[in-house]
């Protein structure tokens, strides 16, 4: 499987709410509950009205596009990071899947990943 680098710093931010996302921004994650209102983007696009923000970190995409009927792909990902002690985020769009490790993680991580036969772009 083929892992793509995308080469951007992220937060993870809790937003007051949705007023100052630029939603003309190449990458972001808008979630929204009955209790919370979140926001994956760019660290050089973080809004003013956020209440709590975590910096620094570095995507990859799973790449092509995922069909719902695959199973696992998270699961073995995962895995392999928690084994090399590297905590993970995850985002998920319609067609394929994000995972962001820390800035400092980032090449254990890649290093990791490449000894269990990914291809890291």
């Amino acid at each position: 499987m083929e892992l793509k680098i995308i080469d951007k710093e992220f937060a993870i931010c809790k937003v007051e709410d949705f007023s100052q996302v630029d939603l003309n921004d190449e990458f972001l994650f808008i979630g929204k509950t009955d209790n919370e209102l979140s926001l994956v983007c760019e660290v050089e696009s973080i809004p003013t009205n956020c209440t709590d923000i975590d910096r620094d970190w570095i995507g990859f995409r799973i790449e092509g596009q995922l069909d719902f009927s695959l199973i696992g792909i998270i699961a073995k990902l995962s895995k392999i990071l928690a084994e090399n002690k590297i905590g993970i985020f995850t985002l998920s769009t319609y067609d394929t899947d994000y995972i962001l490790v820390k800035k400092e993680s980032i090449e254990n991580a890649k290093e990791a990943l490449r000894e269990n036969g990914y291809v890291i772009n």
